[in-house]
């Protein structure tokens, strides 16, 4: 399962109406996490090392446009408190 980030586009954020999703909040810490469904999010600050279950590491901060897939288990490794738009998919 892949994670992926970019780094968006104004027109892109507008299209998909960012400023309207909620917004998800947390201090410096480390925990796992699963994902039920896919999850966009956008990093208005902060920074995050997401660590996967095969290994793989992402890194995730300000400014990124992020797509944790459904079924996805992981750590999540703040390093700077986070504040991100976040939007879930049933799929």
């Amino acid at each position: 399962m892949e994670i992926k980030v970019e780094k968006p586009e104004k027109e892109k954020l507008e299209e998909l109406k960012v400023d309207t999703w909620s917004i998800w909040e947390h201090e410096s810490d480390r925990f796992n996490w699963h994902y039920d469904e896919t999850e966009e999010c956008y990093f208005l600050a902060g920074h995050v090392i997401v660590e996967t279950e095969d290994g793989q590491k992402v890194e995730v901060k300000k400014g990124d446009f992020a797509v944790f897939p459904k079924g996805l288990s992981c750590v999540w490794d703040i390093k700077e408190p986070i504040r991100k738009h976040y939007n879930l998919k049933g799929d």
